[in-house]
């Protein structure tokens, strides 16, 4: 019944505003439509997420994102990227990154401080600042040409999101499974894409679409967290966004990730 009553407001609210200020009004929605159209399949739950749910703040700054769409031209977006769909130098910074990830034996390193909790989130860098965290990896904290997000997520075993959306398009998430898993029920799903980390330790996509990632398994599972900015001919927009971005949310980026634990010092 809350759920009737709040989509029953938000419903009258969009009627009023677009009866007083029908050309803002309607480019909004003609922008939403473009963002939530992007989505496959194209089901009837994916629009009430995104016009209803949780994809509000999707829709709030999707004239942003369709202006950042527009700078990465000739660079399509793909929604779903394999390494080698990246420019040659942002292969060789996510692989050089992850070797170094690989070399410290991070899931064991957290392991002890993720005792009790369901989900937790380690951030050593957020668009482009470093973090102090509860566990020092100096390395994450580099200067990077491509990078500007490193952290890690974590969730016990039985633990899953909703489907979401995240919220800005100036750079693309890059995940790796940390751990060796081989059960099939821990996975993530981006529309109709169906990535198992027991086939496939990397996984790079574009999170304003849709996804969830599960964990229906007996054991925890350890994520490489990483932002890259966009490919475009101009990347100065892309970092300019990005610095944006981090000036408007530092202070209170945990509305983001508010179903974890943020491990800070």
């Amino acid at each position: 019944m809350k759920k009737i009553i709040k989509r029953t407001l938000a419903v009258a609210v969009l009627v009023v505003a677009f009866y007083f200020f029908p050309i803002f009004i309607g480019a909004y929605l003609l922008l939403g439509l473009y963002d939530v159209l992007r989505n496959k399949p194209r089901r009837v739950a994916v629009f009430k997420q995104y016009f209803f749910v949780n994809g509000l703040l999707t829709w709030l700054v999707s004239p942003f994102n369709t202006l950042l769409d527009l700078l990465s031209l000739p660079y399509i977006n793909k929604g779903v990227y394999k390494l080698n769909d990246l420019p040659q130098n942002y292969q060789e910074e996510i692989s050089g990154l992850i070797a170094l990830a690989e070399s410290k034996e991070i899931p064991e390193m957290l392991d002890r401080h993720c005792e009790g909790l369901k989900r937790a989130m380690f951030f050593f860098k957020w668009y482009g600042k470093n973090y102090e965290t509860t566990v020092d990896i100096p390395e994450f904290q580099g200067d990077f040409k491509y990078v500007r997000t490193v952290g890690v997520s974590m969730f016990k075993e039985r633990e899953s999101t909703s489907r979401h959306f995240g919220p800005f398009r100036p750079t693309l998430r890059v995940l790796y499974c940390l751990n060796d898993i081989t059960d099939e029920n821990v996975y993530i799903e981006v529309g109709p894409v169906h990535h198992k980390w027991k086939n496939e330790k990397l996984f790079i996509f574009d999170d304003t679409l849709e996804h969830q990632s599960v964990n229906e398994s007996d054991d925890p599972r350890y994520v490489l967290f990483v932002d890259i900015i966009r490919p475009s001919y101009l990347p100065f927009t892309m970092d300019a966004a990005v610095a944006l971005i981090r000036f408007i949310f530092e202070r209170f980026n945990g509305i983001f990730y508010k179903n974890w634990k943020m491990m800070k010092n």
